[in-house]
């Protein structure tokens, strides 16, 4: 280790060789500091980054937990979690040591959170509080598993927001075809809808669809990818999961539907997207069919949602919705639509008791 200061800049410069915590020889070297406090400073935290110490500065350790990342996420799901941790995590722990974080520091940035609120007087959806908090949570476990924090404070300060939206908003099949009646003249957008509504695919899946995943001698579209896009780049990635590759079957209008749509496409490959646009491009056609049609305004994804209303309703049972929807696990489904199913268990009743009746009803006993 060196610190030595430019006779011509006056400014200091470090220069360290240390040994990382998997044994590696880490030669260093940075100029430009203004005074030789800083250029020490540098020095002890360069070392305890290096050495993997749990005195090292949080913003360091993240530095390390994205650097382990890197290679084991997408590059969506990397840039999401480098934008959480930037914006909402770093400011507040990231000048602290890892090992003093204390559960009532995560109390209180979690307070910061719950409380803030935008110019329009409206804060943070519980659902995006909960994934903020899952970020510095998984921050911390891997910080107890390969770096020998004895905690992770985050369990003792207990999590923020919700899993799932208070509020899940979705169309009547009278409200559905009000807002598809509206986008006729608009035939990319009424297609979107049409395979949406009949499908419950989601937006990803819909996007990457191209001509050959759909089979009309067998009647099915293949699920088998998923479309984003990070910074005016297209990505096609697989699903995440097995339970994500499936082939659902199309109901007859939506045959025609697609058979109609794909006839009027110029030149398109058989890997071509169909749907050539973005999540932001969705979301302006639904904006245009609600107004123009009177319909609730609805996220999206939503429109998941109401073909999953839409099975239910049509006495489907939980399995099959979660194989049509792409659940890895049927609790998932319950998890999600359970409130949908209570009338059900009423109906179920009904017809335990019409098939009691047959048979004379309940008998007194005694």
């Amino acid at each position: 280790m060196s610190v030595t200061r430019d006779k011509n800049t006056g400014k200091w410069m470090s220069q360290i060789r240390v040994k990382d915590w998997t044994g590696k020889e880490i030669h260093k070297k940075k100029r430009g500091f203004k005074t030789k406090k800083e250029a020490l400073q540098w020095e002890q935290d360069f070392i305890s980054q290096a050495d993997g110490s749990l005195g090292m500065k949080f913003k360091d350790f993240v530095a390390l937990y994205m650097k382990d990342a890197d290679p084991r996420l997408r590059e969506t799901t990397l840039a999401n979690k480098h934008y959480l941790f930037n914006k909402k995590v770093l400011p507040y722990f990231g000048e602290m040591p890892i090992n003093a974080i204390k559960p009532t520091d995560i109390r209180n940035w979690q307070n910061e959170l719950i409380n803030y609120r935008r110019p329009n007087g409206r804060g943070y959806a519980p659902t995006y509080l909960r994934t903020i908090n899952n970020q510095l949570t998984a921050a911390f476990n891997f910080a107890v598993k390969f770096y020998g924090l004895r905690e992770n404070p985050c369990l003792k300060a207990g999590s923020m927001g919700k899993k799932n939206a208070d509020e899940m908003l979705f169309w009547t099949d009278e409200e559905f075809h009000s807002f598809i009646k509206a986008m006729e003249e608009r035939p990319v957008g009424y297609t979107i809808f049409m395979v949406m509504y009949y499908t419950g695919l989601r937006v990803g899946e819909l996007l990457a669809l191209t001509p050959e995943d759909i089979d009309f001698d067998r009647h099915i579209i293949s699920v088998n990818k998923n479309y984003q896009r990070l910074n005016g780049k297209d990505y096609i990635y697989p699903p995440k999961t097995e339970a994500g590759y499936r082939e659902v079957v199309m109901p007859k209008v939506l045959e025609a539907c697609l058979k109609d749509y794909l006839s009027k496409l110029y030149d398109v490959q058989p890997t071509d997207r169909i749907f050539p646009y973005d999540r932001g491009w969705v979301g302006r056609q639904m904006k245009y069919g609600c107004e123009h049609s009177g319909t609730q305004k609805i996220r999206v994804h939503d429109v998941r949602h109401t073909h999953a209303s839409l099975l239910i309703d049509m006495g489907c049972t939980p399995l099959l919705v979660a194989e049509r929807l792409g659940h890895e696990r049927v609790q998932t489904t319950m998890d999600t639509y359970s409130h949908l199913y209570p009338n059900k268990q009423t109906e179920v009743a009904d017809q335990l008791d019409a098939m009691a009746e047959k048979n004379d009803g309940y008998k007194k006993l005694g």
